[in-house]
């Protein structure tokens, strides 16, 4: 059977600027993706269903006279929704109630569906009107949904741990150097061994505290010499972790990044850079970033208050119930040397800070300065140049689908 990964509108608004360049599904949460975490529950042939300009680079062809499977992006697989989902009979769904805030009301959301391509084949309507159907409904107990950017960092410790117990089973790890210094937990969360190397990895001289979670060391992957390591952690394939790096629980490092410094609750999408010292922490980086050398980004306010963070859906920051939140930063974003970051500041896509002082929390797309000299918008064939630059180190050439889509946002002025 087909199954698409499929967005909403207010998912897509609520999770910018990490969503516009990347299909919801296709966020990294713990080791793997959501969409290769899917894979890894339901036997099936996967798409996502993004967003319409996504859709050039991503794909998504659906043939209204074909029985599919619908799972909403964001949603988590866990047992118990897994179990829910494979048992749909066509023309069965199932829901979520939440409320809304702030008028209290009852929102019901639609995380997956089995459609009867009878019912549909008539009008060949868009994906909203197709999940709009008068199907018979479950409800869902409990879903872990990637809501807001922050559950990202909030959720990617206890990913990690589910990840590596999937990735793992039944496999044998690289042996670990006799060098590497472990302190260990007994049978953490019933798991055997809390270190797991890939073939090709190199791994000197580290120290890993595996007392509130596991270890895992992806394919190629370098972690140096002098690096203290708390887990859950992961090293996806191909990145490196500097000499002497200071890493805390809860971080992750995505395929072909470079960090260094010191990190605590970090998620790496993949291709970025943090190599050198500063403080990164509760935060979400993009792919294709770079963090300057001595760059900071605060993630607790002066006076320990709650955090605001910005919401594109809503054009507003947004109350949490957060006390601790550090960097959001979309695609393509660059942050020079010895800068300094708020608490809680949002970078679009696209994003040239420099320069000494604060910027605001909030830094649309396609901006370029620095807090003293101010901001313009960056000429998007400049910025074209450098992105073509920049992922050719990586032997990667921008599709015209992928360039179709940074053109859509460009013109979007968020």
């Amino acid at each position: 059977m087909k199954v698409f990964l499929f967005d909403t509108l207010e998912g897509h608004e609520n999770l910018l600027p990490l969503s516009f360049t990347r299909p919801l599904a296709n966020f990294r949460c713990g080791i793997l993706t959501i969409r290769e975490k899917w894979e890894k529950y339901i036997s099936g042939e996967f798409a996502f269903y993004p967003m319409e300009y996504l859709r050039e680079k991503f794909g998504s062809i659906y043939s209204y006279d074909e029985e599919a499977l619908f799972i909403y992006g964001a949603l988590l697989p866990r047992p118990d929704i897994v179990a829910q989902i494979t048992s749909l009979y066509p023309g069965q769904a199932i829901i979520t109630e939440e409320t809304a805030q702030p008028k209290k009301k009852i929102d019901k959301k639609r995380l997956a569906e089995r459609n009867i391509p009878d019912n549909v084949i008539a009008f060949r309507g868009s994906l909203n009107q197709l999940l709009s159907g008068k199907y018979k409904k479950q409800f869902a107990v409990n879903p872990q949904i990637i809501k807001y950017t922050f559950d990202i960092f909030l959720k990617n410790g206890e990913e990690i741990i589910r990840d590596f117990q999937i990735i793992t089973k039944g496999r044998r790890s690289q042996p670990l150097p006799s060098c590497v210094r472990t302190i260990s937990s007994t049978n953490f969360k019933g798991l055997k061994r809390l270190v797991f190397i890939e073939k090709g990895a190199q791994v000197e001289c580290a120290s890993l505290n595996l007392s509130k979670g596991p270890v895992y060391i992806g394919k190629d992957a370098v972690l140096m010499e002098g690096s203290n390591i708390r887990g859950p952690f992961a090293l996806c394939e191909h990145a490196e972790v500097k000499m002497g790096a200071k890493i805390y629980e809860g971080t992750t490092i995505g395929p072909w990044c470079k960090v260094g410094g010191e990190l605590n609750n970090a998620v790496f999408f993949g291709y970025s850079n943090k190599a050198h010292d500063g403080f990164l922490g509760n935060a979400v980086i993009g792919d294709w970033c770079n963090i300057g050398a001595g760059t900071n980004a605060s993630n607790l306010k002066n006076d320990y208050s709650l955090i605001r963070l910005w919401n594109y859906r809503t054009r507003s920051f947004m109350h949490t119930d957060l006390q601790f939140c550090g960097l959001i930063m979309g695609d393509h974003s660059k942050i020079g040397v010895n800068c300094m970051i708020n608490t809680a500041t949002v970078v679009g896509v696209g994003v040239n800070i420099h320069g000494a002082g604060f910027p605001r929390n909030f830094v649309p797309c396609f901006s370029e300065g620095s807090p003293i000299s101010g901001f313009s918008q960056v000429d998007f064939k400049k910025f074209m140049e450098t992105a073509v630059k920049v992922m050719d180190r990586r032997e990667i050439s921008p599709s015209p689908g992928y360039i179709s889509l940074l053109k859509h946002i460009y013109s979007l002025k968020k």
